[in-house]
């Protein structure tokens, strides 16, 4: 595990703020769910600046599965990139992350395809694994080089992310070359040390993501694997970054994953930054810590990947 200390920037705190204020209520619980979906959408309006330029959105289909192809007409782009977005699986959009998709498009030199996964309640497990593995093998399909895909997600995106490496492994088919995730909730136990203890932070409330969990299983054990990687067997996953920030709920969660997947023979970073917020990489362009995050996955994607 590394720690990365830096000098935290007034804006930090700044978003920090706005973080409890605007987006934690779409992640409550208790709240109706298509209120909690609308919210989110209008507060990434919002907050939206206007894409880099030179970046091109365009829609798509990935096997049956819906989404947008984002990439930057001015950037080589080698790679690609299958990014599967947060929001408890419950809430969250393309259209919410198409401005971190263009920044990934950008720093990481990779066309983005960002998949609409189903979401429960109304599609529980496994409809959102169905939906990933789907545009993984679409991918493959349209004759992406595995030695240059990337699989990476933030929050319930990175537990997909995960599950999508243990569904191409179990396929035979060819792993992606690299894993990225941010903030990863990988255990819908939602047990580790510091959901106990801490039990909120700025965005999350453990006992939000009980609830949350109890939804997308509509029934299903917590701990089957591909719902909870944590609790999977994680022998051949590819290199695997895990960033996440050590003042947040999640935190043990992104520990214990570490430590499994070395255990497990794969090679693993943690990279744990502190007094942060839960996924903060999200504001890449508009928070120096969320480009400095960015920035680090990049330097780890170049040194394990030659194009």
């Amino acid at each position: 595990m590394t720690e990365t200390a830096p000098r935290l920037s007034l804006r930090s705190h700044l978003f920090r703020l706005a973080v409890r204020k605007l987006i934690a209520p779409a992640l409550d619980t208790a709240r109706p769910i298509a209120a909690r979906r609308a919210r989110l959408e209008q507060s990434a309006r919002w907050s939206r600046l206007p894409l880099p330029p030179c970046t091109r959105v365009e829609p798509a289909t990935f096997r049956g599965v819906p989404g947008d192809w984002v990439r930057n007409t001015r950037r080589p782009s080698p790679r690609t990139l299958l990014y599967l977005h947060g929001g408890g699986y419950q809430v969250g959009s393309p259209q919410i992350y198409r401005e971190f998709a263009a920044q990934l498009a950008r720093r990481w030199q990779a066309q983005v395809a960002l998949i609409d996964y189903r979401l429960a309640p109304e599609h529980p497990f496994p409809a959102a694994t169905d939906d990933v593995f789907a545009a993984y093998r679409s991918l493959l399909e349209q004759g992406v080089d595995p030695r240059t895909l990337i699989v990476a997600g933030d929050s319930a995106g990175g537990g997909l992310t995960l599950a999508c490496a243990l569904q191409a492994r179990d396929a035979d088919l060819p792993p992606p070359a690299a894993l990225v995730v941010f903030s990863p909730w990988v255990d819908l136990t939602v047990s580790g040390q510091s959901a106990l203890t801490r039990e909120h932070d700025d965005m999350l409330v453990s006992e939000h993501l009980r609830v949350a969990a109890a939804d997308y299983l509509g029934g299903a054990a917590p701990q089957t694997p591909l719902a909870s990687p944590l609790h999977a067997d994680l022998h051949g996953l590819p290199p695997t970054l895990i960033q996440a920030t050590d003042n947040e709920v999640l935190c043990d969660d992104a520990r214990r994953l570490a430590d499994a997947l070395q255990a497990a023979g794969v090679e693993a970073q943690l990279r744990l930054w502190p007094g942060l917020f839960h996924v903060w990489q999200l504001f890449a362009g508009k928070l120096p810590e969320a480009d400095a995050a960015v920035v680090e996955a990049a330097a780890f994607l170049d040194a394990r990947m030659t194009v």
